[in-house]
């Protein structure tokens, strides 16, 4: 992951900032991986591809695994991680393949437990199975209830 340049902010000074992947999907139709603005992080529609090789891992579960790890990256670049996710949304083509997508991000999302919706329809990439798109927000120190 690498962070644009194309940074921006607000009247009170607050960044946006903009987070690539190296995917060419990013290139192509002029998205960032992810959006920080403030301690919101918006991270686009990311497919269980290997954007290095273009190969896709063949089952639907190994997909989400590796689009869990770019979004994990992307989160990380923005002093995140997958236990500041508040929502998810899961876009499946094949019905089939919903239960094993449902224990990876069951595992990946551990104690965490944000908002989910899951849509079956066709997907934009010919051979992705999941794509996954996230919303989080880093937390900060909670208040001691003592």
């Amino acid at each position: 992951m690498n962070r644009n340049d194309n940074s921006s902010a607000d009247a009170a000074g607050n960044a946006r900032r903009f987070i690539q992947s190296g995917s060419r999907w990013e290139e192509l139709a002029g998205y960032s991986r992810a959006v920080v603005d403030g301690d919101w992080i918006m991270v686009s529609g990311t497919i269980g591809q290997d954007f290095a090789t273009g190969e896709f891992p063949p089952t639907a579960g190994a997909q989400c695994e590796l689009a869990l790890d770019t979004i994990a990256a992307a989160l990380a670049e923005a002093q995140s991680d997958l236990g500041d996710v508040v929502r998810v949304r899961v876009y499946v083509p094949d019905r089939a393949d919903v239960i094993a997508v449902s224990h990876v991000l069951r595992r990946r999302f551990d104690a965490n437990r944000p908002a989910n919706t899951t849509v079956c329809c066709a997907l934009a990439v010919e051979g992705a199975k999941v794509e996954l798109e996230v919303t989080a927000r880093r937390r900060r120190d909670a208040p001691s209830n003592a």
